[in-house]
């Protein structure tokens, strides 16, 4: 069973006399909460690693509990040359929470032209103070996480605004679905036409 550790030190093998720094092999993948499972894609790849399978999806599942299913979480996974390992969980990324807090599934396909949806002041801090429960984020100032969720918010098509209108905010919510089915359609279309010319 792993450790969860969040730093993990390099182990020193000694061999002919010089001292060998062994960094171990490491994996950095994204796991929905609750469904790790042996199958791919996720099994593969820690089968490449030598990793005890069964014992981390059953490790991974038991931590991720408490989430709501299927949420996608950053993980790093250092293995020991003994094939036991280290899991560390992160939370979920940015673009999750800000596509929760603005009521949409979908970021903005040309997010220079088009608004997806939108997030408050508010919503950008309470993000802000998630995050920086990761380990690589701990060390850093709310107001550098907060800038960082806005760069990303604006990648997004995601825009932020010191307060919003919950009327006004549904009808916007309304329209761009329609928008979004458009684009939907356009995509399907496109597809089906790339599918006729390689037939």
């Amino acid at each position: 069973m792993g450790i969860d550790r969040s730093h993990v030190q390099p182990k020193v093998v000694k061999k002919s006399g010089i001292a060998k720094v062994n960094h171990g092999n490491r994996l950095e993948t994204y796991i929905p909460s609750g469904k790790a499972v042996a199958g791919p894609p996720l099994g593969p790849q820690l089968g490449q690693k030598n990793i005890n399978i069964a014992a981390f999806c059953k490790e991974f599942n038991e931590r991720t509990k408490e989430y709501k299913d299927g949420i996608p979480l950053p993980c790093r996974v250092i293995v020991n040359t003994d094939r036991t390992f280290d899991l560390t969980i992160n939370q979920p990324p940015v673009t999750y929470f800000l596509k929760q807090a603005a009521g949409i599934q979908r970021a903005a396909m040309k997010p220079t032209h088009q608004v997806a949806g939108k997030v408050t002041l508010k919503h950008v801090y309470e993000i802000a103070k998630i995050k920086q429960q990761d380990p690589t984020q701990s060390f850093l100032p709310l107001e550098t996480i907060c800038k960082q969720i806005i760069a990303i918010a604006s990648t997004c098509g995601i825009q932020v605004v010191p307060s919003m209108n919950a009327q006004e905010y549904g009808e916007f919510l309304e329209q761009r679905k329609l928008i979004v089915e458009e684009e939907l359609k356009d995509l399907q279309a496109k597809k089906e036409a790339r599918m006729l010319r390689t037939a």
